[in-house]
């Protein structure tokens, strides 16, 4: 019964999935941040370590489009159109990092 009732409401969970994947999208690009921009490395020990192990250039994108996203919402605006155009708010740049922290806590064990 239970698979029945997975099964009959996965179209609607994939639908609502998308939505809130294009507004949360829309939100990101307002500001020019990335998803992965979102995790704070004073509260989570991985993402500080994934940030060490990160070049340096990567870590200064980093930095600079939370400056940017601040600044922008201190001002209340958003980045131009033109410019939320161009954003790629998925694209990962931290999951590698994360990724490798995990297999070698499991490889020192």
């Amino acid at each position: 019964m239970a698979s029945f009732l997975a099964k009959s409401f996965e179209p609607v969970f994939n639908w609502c999935a998308r939505r809130y994947t294009a507004a949360v999208a829309r939100e990101l690009k307002k500001y020019g941040l990335r998803y992965e921009d979102l995790h704070d490395d004073l509260y989570d020990l991985d993402v500080k370590e994934a940030l060490k192990r990160l070049p340096q250039s990567e870590v200064d994108l980093r930095n600079q489009r939370l400056k940017r996203a601040i600044d922008y919402s201190l001002k209340h605006h958003y980045m131009p159109q033109d410019l939320q155009d161009k954003q790629t708010p998925f694209k990962p740049y931290l999951q590698d990092m994360l990724k490798l922290k995990h297999c070698l806590c499991f490889c020192q064990k």
